[in-house]
């Protein structure tokens, strides 16, 4: 049996399941409860002035995000769900995720012009 591309894909993203529901899961109990705000809204590896305003949002997207994918392994390791429907709830899950962070962490961060007017000026 040679193996084909299309299930190669398919396994890699079975397998990728579960690493990212326990990621986001961890992400969500850290900020939940034990009050770690440290991956809050991340910004090119930097927190924002007030992580914890924005920890509900990022809380809440890991958690959505966690629960649909255990949600989903579930559904295939019953053979409840055929592929197409758990790999567009992946997917969709997987991207919808990624933007909603991206948002989160744009909209924590003020945007501030650089305009080089706080440079020292040479006597």
């Amino acid at each position: 049996m040679i193996p084909h591309v299309s299930l190669v894909m398919t396994w890699i993203l079975f397998l990728a399941l579960f690493p990212m529901a326990f990621l986001w899961l961890r992400r969500a109990y850290r900020i939940i409860i034990q009050r770690d705000y440290s991956e809050v809204a991340l910004k090119r590896g930097e927190p924002p002035p007030n992580p914890r305003r924005w920890a509900p949002f990022t809380a809440l997207t890991n958690l959505v995000g966690g629960g649909v994918f255990v949600y989903t392994i579930g559904g295939i390791l019953s053979g409840a769900m055929p592929y197409e429907t758990w790999s567009a709830i992946a997917g969709v899950t997987l991207w919808m995720k990624i933007f909603l962070d991206f948002a989160v962490s744009r909209q924590a961060h003020p945007f501030r012009l650089k305009l080089g007017l706080a440079r020292k000026r040479e006597a």
